[in-house]
């Protein structure tokens, strides 16, 4: 996809994360309201993947567990190597992460 439709956390106005709604911060209740006030408390922000899977909780239960797998299971690449391999496939993907 070439049109760009993420806006940066600096510009005005509602933020776009996908082209398919998403739960809010004031408008998430139950496990995605706790796991958004855990990123907040822990980043301060709210990675805008996360965002996208949150109309369905129970598909967001199942990303969490899948990334934190992928980024903290058992593997033969050490944790830098993973985030390395993630900034490489965001930047192939014009992702700005």
């Amino acid at each position: 996809m070439t049109q760009k439709h993420l806006k940066t956390e600096t510009e005005k106005g509602p933020e776009k994360v996908a082209w398919i709604s998403t739960a809010g911060e004031t408008e998430a209740t139950g496990y995605v309201k706790n796991l958004y006030q855990s990123f907040k408390k822990q980043r301060g922000w709210i990675p805008n993947i996360l965002k996208s899977t949150t109309i369905r909780p129970d598909i967001t239960r199942g990303w969490v567990s899948f990334f934190n797998t992928l980024m903290y299971g058992p593997s033969g690449l050490k944790r830098t190597q993973r985030e390395m391999i993630a900034v490489v496939v965001s930047a192939a993907n014009d992702c700005y992460y």
